[in-house]
């Protein structure tokens, strides 16, 4: 398990922001693995195409066989304030700036790195030419669809701002990731290895191209990310509701349609209007469902709308 504790320093510089490397970097895994977005389906004739730079094809030797495992976190450094556009750009002078230390430990963490990647540790320009491809890929295979994947993130972190304000930090955190719980002190986070660490801030990202993974960056103390999946990426963007409520009564269905953050019973029987027997016996149908998740965040069980069933919204 990840503990990362946070004062109340850290907690004041817990902050929302979007992460373009790390869509960047999450597409040019799956177009290595050879595999396909559960959404977004194939990366393309242009990733595979981006993969003939030598400079991509270096970074390429760095990521995992499959779609777990250790990515140098110069690859992925934590987004600037402001716009995701500047802060793109932010994030691709900051990797050519990694000194040739960091960049050697972390292509050596990485499994099997290839011979390429590490002549470049070797030389001094992992970190200068990893900048270039990220640059390149993007520019191939990432910049014509970017607009619209940026609009989708932005309306994640809309409702999770929303959350933060109404219901504080904690509850945002516990919101994030069913692997992911806020003890009052610390981040726990689940993992199969055993990893404590003192933040002195932390970064939330809504990711699309790595969904639905969690992928946590939690090795340098001031460059640490959580990026969790989005909500809502799989929903059209024009759902017939009428034909939702046909299916599951009106109730039912605007219970599930309220549920795109997680709310307790309580919250829920206020915002419908509706005895809260009445609002728990709907939720329970919808969680045997498989429809709705419950989580714990100290007293109070939360309830959210499942990601793979966000089609019924």
């Amino acid at each position: 398990m990840i503990t990362a504790y946070l004062d109340a320093a850290a907690v004041g510089n817990v902050r929302l922001a979007i992460s373009p490397a790390i869509e960047a970097i999450s597409w040019l895994r799956l177009t290595v693995a050879g595999r396909t977005h559960p959404i977004y389906g194939d990366p393309g004739a242009a990733a595979r195409f981006a993969l003939r730079d030598p400079d991509v094809r270096m970074i390429a030797g760095t990521m995992p066989r499959g779609l777990v495992g250790y990515m140098p976190d110069l690859l992925s450094p934590s987004p600037a304030f402001g716009d995701p556009d500047r802060a793109w750009l932010d994030q691709v002078e900051r990797m050519a700036a990694t000194s040739p230390e960091d960049a050697e430990w972390q292509v050596a963490a990485t499994d099997n790195p290839s011979a390429e990647a590490m002549a470049a540790v070797d030389d001094g320009t992992f970190a200068r030419r990893a900048a270039d491809a990220m640059t390149r890929f993007w520019s191939v295979a990432m910049a014509d669809s970017w607009s619209g994947l940026r609009d989708r993130l932005q309306a994640d972190l809309v409702e999770r701002a929303r959350v933060m304000a109404t219901e504080g930090v904690g509850t945002l955190l516990s919101s994030l990731h069913t692997n992911v719980r806020w003890t009052g002190a610390a981040v726990e986070i689940t993992k199969p290895y055993s990893h404590p660490i003192t933040l002195n801030g932390l970064v939330l990202s809504p990711a699309a191209l790595s969904w639905p993974t969690l992928l946590v960056q939690m090795e340098d103390p001031d460059d640490a990310v959580i990026s969790y999946p989005a909500n809502g990426l799989g929903i059209p963007e024009n759902p017939d509701r009428d034909a939702v409520a046909r299916l599951m009564g009106p109730t039912r269905a605007n219970l599930l349609r309220d549920l795109d953050t997680p709310r307790s019973t309580t919250d829920l029987s206020r915002r419908h209007g509706l005895a809260a027997a009445t609002v728990s016996y709907h939720l329970s149908v919808l969680h045997d469902s498989g429809l709705v998740t419950k989580s714990r965040h100290k007293r109070t069980v939360l309830y959210q709308r499942n990601d793979h069933h966000e089609v019924l919204r």
